[in-house]
């Protein structure tokens, strides 16, 4: 089973050999759901075999603090 929420998704992987695979999916996964970039997006190991992917808060102040970009005219 695979707990998520809006800006989460934790993982139980016991197979060592998928784990990379798997969890870059996973950022993936995340990425396109929260519509932000895979750079934004930090795993932790918060268990036994348990990791989770989130929205790095850090990322987001940085992003928010950030100017718009002017709109390109024609």
């Amino acid at each position: 089973m695979t707990p998520e929420s809006a800006d989460s998704i934790t993982l139980r992987i016991w197979d060592r050999s998928t784990v990379e695979r798997t969890l870059e999916n996973a950022v993936q996964q995340l990425a396109e759901r929260t519509r932000t970039s895979k750079h934004s997006i930090v795993v932790t190991r918060s268990g036994p075999n348990t990791y989770t992917a989130s929205l790095d808060p850090d990322s987001l102040t940085a992003n928010e603090n950030r100017p718009a970009t002017p709109a390109a005219t024609a």
